[in-house]
């Protein structure tokens, strides 16, 4: 007769370490610090021109975050599997001129978002097909995507232009209202925040995504679809950068080769300091959301308080290193708290073996 334990508890809901209990800790008071800051940051701003918090300043604020926050948030997904998309620059412009030069030809509006989201879908699959099936390093494979579509949007569009005269008037205008403050743009990023948020959360193959980005073999051996979930990751950051294409075009109005060109670093510095880890296994949506907004910010803050606006990429690359720092802290710290947890069991073992 074969006895089995009562009610046998599921691999990925087993207890978590001190060690991950640690890294969750950390994470969310880093979250909360980037806040603070933005908060205080805001706060100088407007003590220093009263102006700076009015209905158009803060409208200005959520619009220049608005496209930032909608990249960084399909980024966070690639992150927290241990990988990354640099492609997302080149995504994201190429499927804002696609969208422009479907429009500017007297094409429908849902169309024209459609097309911009299977483009950049089209992305994602490439890159994540090449990732999880060629296993060939992600760093390797978007920036070579990158390339690839960069210089394809640069063949396409050429000396050409596509500005807001070229575009339906309703579609331009759509870029910049919404209800009081709050344009229609941020309406938009923030529902898939939160929707992506609740995925990671309350779904398994969202919870997947932090166990693969943790341990990649340990996930394999406990039967997670890596390579599924990989490709999915990648798959839904690329329709992000494509969607983001079509707003970007609706909040500027105006398009060329050049669009999104070196973007993706940014996207990158926002998911980094908003505390997703780039080893992978840690950080929230909430929190690049954050970094996102934090350094669009300070292109308005600084401007705003008289300070020239060639602070800002120093400033942000001030940023990236002590997020990078902290990240090896974070590691270093949970590295010791499992030496000491093994120790610990070690001992314990020995002496009910010593007793026995």
């Amino acid at each position: 007769m074969t006895v089995t334990s009562p009610n046998p508890a599921p691999v990925a809901d087993a207890p978590r370490s001190s060690g991950t209990r640690l890294v969750d800790r950390v994470f969310k008071m880093r979250e909360l610090a980037i806040l603070v800051v933005f908060l205080v940051m805001i706060a100088v701003a407007q003590a220093g021109n009263s102006q700076f918090l009015s209905e158009q300043g803060v409208k200005d604020l959520l619009l220049n975050a608005t496209i930032l926050v909608l990249v960084a948030t399909g980024q966070s997904l690639v992150v927290i599997t241990r990988n990354v998309d640099l492609s997302v620059g080149s995504t994201l412009g190429i499927s804002a001129f696609a969208a422009g030069s479907y429009l500017q030809g007297g094409g429908n509006t849902v169309v024209a978002i459609l097309l911009a989201v299977l483009l950049g879908i089209g992305s994602g699959l490439l890159n994540g097909l090449l990732v999880s099936l060629g296993q060939v390093p992600a760093l390797v494979v978007t920036l070579g995507t990158l390339y690839i579509i960069r210089g394809i949007d640069s063949i396409w569009v050429g000396s050409r232009q596509i500005t807001a005269a070229d575009l339906p008037g309703g579609f331009v205008d759509f870029g910049s209202t919404g209800v009081s403050a709050v344009p229609w743009l941020a309406v938009i990023a923030l529902a898939v925040l939160v929707a992506t948020a609740y995925f990671l959360k309350h779904y398994d193959s969202g919870r997947e995504l932090y166990a693969l980005g943790s341990n990649p073999e340990a996930a394999r051996l406990a039967g997670i679809p890596v390579r599924k979930r990989l490709l999915a990751a990648y798959t839904f950051c690329g329709a992000l950068a494509g969607l983001a294409g079509v707003l970007y075009l609706a909040r500027f109005g105006n398009v060329d080769s050049g669009t999104g060109n070196g973007y993706e670093l940014t996207v990158v510095s926002a998911v980094v300091v908003g505390g997703i880890a780039f080893t992978g296994g840690a950080g929230s949506v909430y929190g690049a959301a954050l970094g996102a907004l934090l350094l669009t910010s300070i292109n308005s803050v600084l401007p705003a308080l008289g300070v020239s606006s060639v602070w800002v990429l120093a400033i942000n690359g001030v940023l990236l290193l002590l997020a990078i720092a902290v990240d090896r802290v974070v590691a270093l710290r949970v590295a010791a708290a499992l030496k000491k947890k093994s120790a610990l069991r070690r001992t314990a073992m020995a002496k009910e073996t010593s007793g026995a």
